[in-house]
């Protein structure tokens, strides 16, 4: 056998396959059997306190980017609803003669009235400094898909902040089980000890 055979045998670890969500986020174990844990290693107890006060932070950190992906989506839900209705307002004001009627902002506190033609085209802020030229149909059918992609994208965060709660849970149970187990076993060795 070759060192690098050799090598790349030792180096393939024997790992179980960890459970996770739909999104591929790991699903924590709870601890059933605390001495069972704490002897697969020879580190002391606080050692793996440490790792699993590590894993909640890990969780923690992953719940607020998902709870600022939520008041984003939030914000833009909305949002793309209220131009999905004006472009819709617009297809059905499509065959008219007669000018639309309308108040626009332009500014925080200033608003303008306006007698628009109907229109074939509408303009899509696109974000990023990027405005398109879209028929109202390609436009309705775009923000249809853009909606779905968010109320999807919503729907996934929410299920993943619920899965997060419960992972942050079950970690937060071990830590106080592992905790207890190690002041039980500390006071038996006193008591041992002493007597």
């Amino acid at each position: 056998m070759t060192r690098e055979t050799e090598n790349s045998e030792s180096e393939t670890p024997t790992k179980a396959v960890l459970e996770t969500n739909p999104r591929g986020i790991p699903k924590v174990q709870f601890v059933e059997n605390v001495e069972e844990v704490i002897g697969k290693t020879s580190a002391p107890v606080e050692v793996t306190l440490s790792k699993f006060q590590e894993t909640v932070a890990k969780y923690k950190f992953m719940e607020i980017n998902f709870l600022n992906r939520k008041k984003a989506l939030e914000l833009k839900i909305p949002e793309i609803n209220k131009t999905l209705t004006v472009v819709e307002f617009l297809i059905s004001k499509q065959d008219s003669d007669e000018p639309i009627e309308t108040t626009f902002e332009l500014s925080d506190t200033l608003w303008a009235n306006a007698k628009v033609k109907s229109t074939k085209t509408v303009n899509l802020w696109l974000g990023a400094n990027v405005m398109l030229e879209y028929t109202l149909q390609e436009a309705k059918e775009l923000l249809e898909g853009k909606l779905a992609t968010a109320q999807t994208s919503l729907k996934n965060v929410l299920e993943d902040l619920e899965f997060l709660r419960e992972q942050v849970t079950t970690m937060e149970v071990n830590i106080a089980r592992v905790f207890n187990w190690d002041v039980k076993r500390r006071r038996t060795l006193k008591a041992t000890n002493t007597a």
